[in-house]
């Protein structure tokens, strides 16, 4: 009897397991077609002469030669790609950090401030933010028409290479919302109990800002820290949109790069050995970014505080 009862237990547990696998098997499947499969495609192909219209020739180490030895633009790509990442990156969290500082307050109309300000992100990279961003700031957009109103010189800022990058930089600043959502959220986990206390010992609001809020939501500026910065490692839609990588390469971040060699010259080996080359860079600051966190960011359990 107990056997029997042991069997039928055995049993309807592996239908549930079967079925718990079905309904996982479409996000298995996505995974393994959409993301794995050409994750190692794109590898492989890196070691190809791939031409899109003739099956892939085996080159070796050749396209890899070629990208860090010879090809100057790959090189001015990077270059750019570090300064954008350089700008957008520290811009945005300050940003998102103050305004959530600003918004972390019970004020009348606070719930719809901040839905305001965290509308910008919803649209996130989408096309047609960056072509709103490009009338803007044309010669005759409404900035230069508000410099011209103020008597200043107006600006070319998608025909000047000293302006480009960053009015490309001031776009993506701008979209902080879900940076400052998750900041937000951080602030108010602060235990008013230590402002209470720096409150009695004589401290003012600016040293309980670097003595108190700061190190206790270092977590959530790491997470934001390395979320901004790989996503600025990979952009692209801005620079395609607003200036295709001008003037004089200006704004030819390593996103445009790799869709010039892959869909423009259809050199897809090279462009897939470009891929890697930014995936590396994306894994080598990410464990930068790690190895530092001991030094500076601190979690409750640490008994840091």
């Amino acid at each position: 009897m107990a056997a029997n009862q042991t069997a039928i237990k055995t049993k309807r547990y592996k239908k549930r397991d079967y079925q718990a696998f079905l309904y996982l098997m479409p996000w298995i499947l996505g995974m393994l077609i959409l993301q794995i499969y050409p994750f190692l495609c794109s590898f492989y192909y890196s070691f190809t002469n791939y031409q899109v219209s003739s099956s892939p020739i085996w080159s070796g180490l050749d396209n890899y030669s070629y990208l860090f030895t010879r090809d100057t633009e790959f090189w001015n790509s990077v270059k750019v790609t570090v300064v954008y990442t350089l700008y957008t990156v520290p811009g945005k969290l300050v940003m998102a950090l103050a305004v959530a500082v600003f918004l972390n307050r019970n004020i009348k109309g606070i719930n719809l401030i901040r839905t305001l300000y965290y509308i910008p992100s919803l649209f996130g990279g989408s096309v047609a933010v960056s072509v709103l961003w490009k009338a803007l700031f044309i010669d005759n957009g409404v900035i230069n028409a508000l410099l011209t109103g103020l008597s200043l010189p107006a600006i070319q800022f998608w025909g000047d290479p000293r302006y480009a990058l960053k009015t490309i930089c001031a776009l993506e600043i701008w979209q902080f919302g879900s940076s400052m959502v998750m900041f937000l959220a951080a602030l108010k986990q602060v235990p008013t109990s230590l402002y209470e206390a720096a409150s009695i010992d004589g401290a003012g609001k600016l040293q309980s800002f670097f003595r108190i809020t700061l190190p206790q939501i270092t977590p959530i500026i790491f997470f934001n820290l390395i979320m901004q910065t790989i996503q600025a490692l990979q952009n692209f839609t801005s620079a395609f949109v607003i200036t295709k990588g001008g003037p004089v390469k200006s704004t030819y971040v390593l996103g445009m790069k790799l869709y010039k060699e892959g869909f423009s010259y259809f050199k897809m080996g090279y462009a897939s050995a470009i891929s890697w080359a930014i995936f590396v860079m994306i894994v080598a600051v990410t464990m930068l970014l790690f190895r530092s966190s001991s030094v500076w960011v601190h979690y409750d359990d640490e008994g840091s505080f």
